[in-house]
């Protein structure tokens, strides 16, 4: 990775860490509003605060949200919002939206029931933690606050845009995006697809989020169809290069150097493009999708520099 782009990352999640810590208060804060209430009524010495459900399932939230990450879709947000003069403030904030859509996708993914992964990011995975339940409910939380998230007035005074916000995020991150592909993923296992039934599953499951996460950028702009496009079309090509490393890493990697459970996928009969093409052959497309990525980007000049330097990256990070 090059400095730049590691600069660039690095000041992007430090904010978005920033952002989301508002966005999701923690238990004790939570609690300490339970007391502010109760003094309305009676001497604050007599009030023991509890832990309420809703700060238990805050927990959770927090811990799955707050984790760290490449943070790669908030980047895509934040930089396709500047190609178009967006305030950094609300390019930040839809970010955060994205991100906990992303997180609950992960918590869900880990289940016993889905992917069955006992961790994430170096650490046990949300239901591990918390249990079954806590960490269905923390994921359902997750999704349903990015809504309320884009939905405020902060995010853009052009209702127009928070309704196509709202509206693209959640075709990106339903049944004609994440939760088909999801769908697709489960019931590929232990059955031959062709390589064109892979791209679609893998697209609806990885790209369509992706995708999103630049095309909200050019929505808080108001940018041209052609522009979005064009961006969503980047964002495709290099997230499918990003889920044929992931898979390649699943196959060549360590659980210390990836943070998660390696040589899973084929144990578990997932479809892959290295199954279908073998490891080189993959590794050769992912090359090919970067590329095409970087071309899409031509109008942009030397503005979309950072977003070429990220579709270099998938393809040669190492987790």
């Amino acid at each position: 990775m090059s400095a730049n782009l590691q600069k660039a990352l690095a000041e992007v999640s430090e904010k978005l860490d920033r952002v989301m810590d508002e966005l999701l208060p923690s238990p004790l804060q939570m609690a300490n509003k339970v007391i502010s209430l109760h003094s309305r009524e009676e001497d604050n010495d007599s009030v023991e605060a509890k832990p309420s459900g809703e700060a238990k399932v805050m927990e959770a939230m927090r811990y799955s949200a707050l984790a760290g990450g490449k943070r790669l879709r908030p980047f895509l947000t934040v930089e396709s919002a500047k190609l178009f003069g967006v305030n950094p403030d609300a390019a930040m904030t839809t970010a955060a939206a994205i991100e906990f859509v992303h997180t609950y996708s992960l918590i869900h993914d880990d289940l016993p029931a889905m992917d069955n992964d006992d961790f994430r990011r170096g650490k046990p995975s949300n239901h591990k933690q918390f249990g079954e339940a806590a960490a269905i409910l923390a994921g359902d939380a997750l999704l349903t606050y990015a809504f309320e998230v884009l939905s405020h007035p902060s995010v853009s005074a052009d209702p127009n845009v928070r309704c196509e916000l709202i509206r693209s995020l959640a075709r990106a991150a339903g049944v004609r995006g994440m939760v088909g592909g999801q769908m697709m993923d489960l019931d590929a296992e232990h059955k031959t697809m062709e390589v064109d039934e892979v791209i679609r599953l893998q697209r609806l499951k990885t790209g369509e989020l992706f995708a999103v996460s630049c095309e909200v950028g050019a929505i808080l702009g108001k940018a041209p169809d052609a522009m979005r496009s064009r961006l969503s079309r980047y964002a495709h090509d290099m997230g499918l290069a990003f889920q044929i490393t992931d898979d390649l890493l699943d196959v060549e990697g360590t659980r210390t150097a990836t943070g998660k459970g390696v040589k899973k996928d084929k144990a578990a009969g997932k479809a892959t493009l290295i199954g279908v093409l073998g490891v080189e052959r993959a590794r050769e497309q992912a090359n090919t999708l970067a590329k095409q990525a970087i071309e899409h980007l031509t109008p942009f000049d030397n503005r979309a520099d950072s977003l070429r330097a990220l579709a270099s990256y998938v393809v040669t990070r190492k987790s």
